[in-house]
């Protein structure tokens, strides 16, 4: 080697660099389990809760959009903007000095598109809403009854109303109700019984965005939403992309909360069993994939040191056998099984140099100067000579 690359070593080595490596961004990004780390945008989930106690007729297990739809909503939002507000502040004088006085609070308008699906799932929600707080789409077109979407007793249901005919003056015009219904809903059961609900429920009691991030998660609750504005998409032959809906909402207030994930429903809960009972919907096994993946098994890699290797073998032996009983016994026996079956036919000597290398070679670079690292980094054959195969 030139005389040059012995300077640069002893330079390094003694040496301090003005320019050091990265641990910064480690100890910023990685210290207490990523917490200072940036969340990304498309680790989310989205959880409608509707009145399905109150508007019967409609959501239920004999409803016009069953509990599954709703918990197949969340699926199919593409993407969804978190709360903004708006502070009212009023700026007065005090003898010319400017003084500034806070008011109220505006929450600003939320908007969630949704893919267009294939089974009309956000199609069939917009127009539950769209039929529970107007009256014009129970008007059914070219005669028949009005049966979709018409709210009350089912004594109140009108007939088909003929949209082509010239009515003006007729008596015998069947549909006169249009609009916003403004009158309560009134339950069959209670109706009969001599009580009456009062006020009409409101369709949606809160809309929560969950973000998820290291196994935890942070939600927005959206109280009483109101749609204020929905979108269709247009037909277009030179756009190739896919459909989408667009749904405008406006609420009236927002609540915020954290957690962890991995907690599961029960059974007889309201949500899916086995799905994440803090993030509402997430994880249900009819749509997700909960089958833990080989490569996570102890004793499922050819590694020493890695995950699922010889390590993580040995210690869940241990702790399987600490524990004692039947299921312990045979899941360090399941443990051991695998590890033979995955070493049986591997080098275990060559996997162990070759860890033990890469481990030294990192604790150098970690610990010397730039120049240094830079001359290992160069001349691996130097410093880490490959061993002879026996």
């Amino acid at each position: 080697m030139s005389a040059s690359w012995g300077q640069d070593f002893l330079k390094g080595f003694f040496g301090v660099d003005s320019l050091r490596d990265y641990k910064h961004a480690s100890k910023v990004f990685r210290t207490n389990g990523y917490e200072l780390a940036p969340r990304f945008k498309f680790l989310y989930h989205v959880s409608f809760t509707v009145n399905a106690t109150n508007i019967p007729q409609m959501f239920g297990p004999t409803g016009a959009f069953t509990q599954t739809d709703v918990n197949n909503l969340g699926l199919v939002v593409k993407n969804v903007q978190l709360p903004q507000y708006e502070l009212a502040v009023n700026t007065l004088n005090q003898y010319n000095r400017k003084r500034l006085v806070q008011t109220k609070i505006n929450y600003q308008p939320v908007n969630v598109t949704f893919h267009d699906d294939g089974s009309d799932l956000v199609r069939n929600l917009w127009y539950n809403y769209f039929s529970y707080y107007y009256k014009d789409p129970s008007q059914a077109y070219s005669g028949g009854a009005g049966t979709s979407g018409t709210n009350g007793l089912a004594s109140n249901l009108q007939a088909g109303f003929d949209y082509n005919g010239r009515d003006i003056y007729s008596n015998t015009r069947n549909g006169n109700d249009w609009g916003f219904i403004g009158e309560s809903y009134q339950n069959p059961s209670s109706y009969s019984n001599g009580t009456d609900t009062s006020g009409k429920p409101p369709f949606f009691r809160d809309i929560r965005i969950f973000g998820l991030n290291q196994h935890k998660f942070v939600s927005y609750v959206l109280i009483n939403p109101v749609i204020t504005a929905w979108n269709h998409d247009q037909f277009d032959y030179s756009d190739s992309g896919p459909m989408t809906h667009q749904m405008t909402i406006q609420y009236e207030t927002v609540k915020y909360y954290s957690g962890a994930v991995g907690s599961r429903a029960p059974a007889g809960s309201d949500q899916p069993t086995d799905s994440d009972v803090n993030v509402k919907g997430f994880a249900d096994p009819s749509r997700y994939d909960t089958q833990r993946s080989p490569l996570a098994r102890p004793g499922s890699t050819a590694s020493v040191l890695g995950q699922g290797g010889l390590l993580d073998t040995g210690l869940g032996i241990i702790e399987d056998l600490q524990r004692g009983g039947t299921a312990g016994i045979l899941g360090a026996v399941q443990k051991a099984g695998t590890a033979y079956g995955t070493f049986r036919k591997s080098d275990l000597g060559g996997i162990i140099r070759e860890e033990a290398t890469g481990a030294a070679k990192d604790v150098i670079r970690a610990g010397a100067p730039g120049a240094t690292r830079a001359i290992i980094n160069k001349s691996d054959s130097v410093f880490f000579p490959t061993p002879p195969r026996k």
